[in-house]
C-alpha cells in the first residue's frame, strides 16, 4: 500500500511511523509513505498556504497550494487517485467502515491534513472522495486523525500483525457481532489477590469460546 500525505508538518509523523507495527510495515514493504509539504506548491515567496477565511474567524487553507500538490501528485503516478481529507465534521470511523475504506481505496492513495480552520471547501467540491472524522471532536490538525485512520487500515493488511488471528478476533470485528472484546489475562494466574478465571486455564476449547462469548460487552 502507497499512501501520499499532504501536510503543513511532515515532521510530525517520524515518531510514530518508526516504531512498532507501522515501523515493521515499512520495512517489510508492505507499506509506502510519500510526504508532501504544502508550503512547498505556494505561488508566494514566503511559502505561505493559508487565507483569512471569508465571512468567519480564522485562517483557511488556500485551494491554489492544494490543487498544485493533488495535480502534481496525479501526473507522477500517471492516474487519478482516490483523496481522502481528515475532518470533524463528516462520516465518522467505525471498525466497519475502516475495512470498508480498506477495500475502497485500493493500493493506492492520497491523504489531505487540514490545519487552522481546514481547507477551502472547493478543494473538497472538485478534488476530494472521502470526507473522513475519527470522531466528533475537533483537533488542531489534521495529521493525527490521519494517523489514526492510516494505522486502521494497515494493520488489515495480510501479514503486518504478528498473529492475523489477533485482528480478526479483536474489539469492534465481525467474529465478535461488531462488540467490545472479552476480558484478557495473562501470567501470573494469581495477582494481588485476583485470578485469571479457571476456564481460561481448563485447556477446554470449547468452554473458553462460550465464556468469551458471554462476555463481550
Amino acid at each position: 500500500m502507497k499512501i501520499h500525505i499532504i501536510t503543513i508538518f511532515p515532521e510530525s509523523f517520524e515518531s510514530y511511523f518508526s516504531s512498532s507495527i507501522m515501523k515493521r510495515a515499512r520495512e517489510d514493504n508492505f507499506l509506502q509513505i510519500q510526504f508532501y509539504k504544502l508550503n512547498d506548491f505556494s505561488h508566494l515567496p514566503t511559502g505561505r498556504v493559508d487565507d483569512k477565511a471569508y465571512g468567519m474567524h480564522g485562517q483557511v487553507l488556500s485551494p491554489e497550494p492544494l490543487s498544485r500538490v493533488l495535480e502534481s501528485i496525479f501526473s507522477q503516478v500517471g492516474k487519478r487517485l482516490k483523496v481522502v481529507y481528515m475532518s470533524p465534521s463528516w462520516d465518522l470511523l467505525t471498525q466497519e467502515k475502516t475495512e470498508r475504506y480498506a477495500e475502497k481505496l485500493g493500493e493506492e492513495y492520497i491523504i489531505i491534513c487540514g490545519h487552522y480552520e481546514w481547507i477551502d471547501q472547493r478543494i473538497i467540491d472538485i478534488y476530494v472522495d472521502y470526507k473522513i472524522s475519527i470522531w466528533e471532536y475537533v483537533l488542531t490538525s489534521g495529521e493525527l486523525a490521519s494517523m489514526v485512520f492510516i494505522d486502521s487500515i494497515v494493520r488489515q493488511i495480510p501479514g503486518v500483525l504478528w498473529n492475523q488471528e489477533s485482528y480478526l478476533e479483536e474489539s469492534f470485528s465481525l467474529k465478535l457481532n461488531r462488540q467490545k472484546e472479552y476480558p484478557v489475562y495473562t501470567k501470573p494466574q494469581e495477582f494481588m489477590g485476583k485470578k485469571v478465571p479457571d476456564i481460561l486455564v481448563s485447556g477446554n476449547h470449547k468452554a473458553i469460546e462460550k465464556w468469551k462469548q458471554d462476555h463481550l460487552s
